[in-house]
């Protein structure tokens, strides 16, 4: 039992190392390219002082991509 939860966790660890390679890669891509996520993150930003929290939390996943928690967290941080 031991020896599978330290397996899946090895594989956890390995996604993550691979997840984040390939994060900056992509940051790495998008600086080449001069698109930047903060541009869309002053609209979060602004859609959180109008009281558009929903409205916030849809977009921040949208620019980020991150799950709905992350969103809810981030946009919280915010206000």
């Amino acid at each position: 039992m031991l020896g599978c939860i330290l397996s899946a966790e090895s594989r956890f660890t390995r996604a993550d190392r691979r997840m984040a390679r390939v994060e900056r890669k992509v940051d790495l891509i998008m600086k080449h390219l001069d698109l930047r996520e903060d541009l869309r993150m002053d609209e979060v930003a602004a859609l959180v002082r109008e009281g558009k929290k929903i409205h916030a939390i849809k977009l921040y996943r949208d620019v980020t991509g991150a799950d709905l928690r992350e969103a809810k967290e981030a946009v919280d941080r915010l206000g």
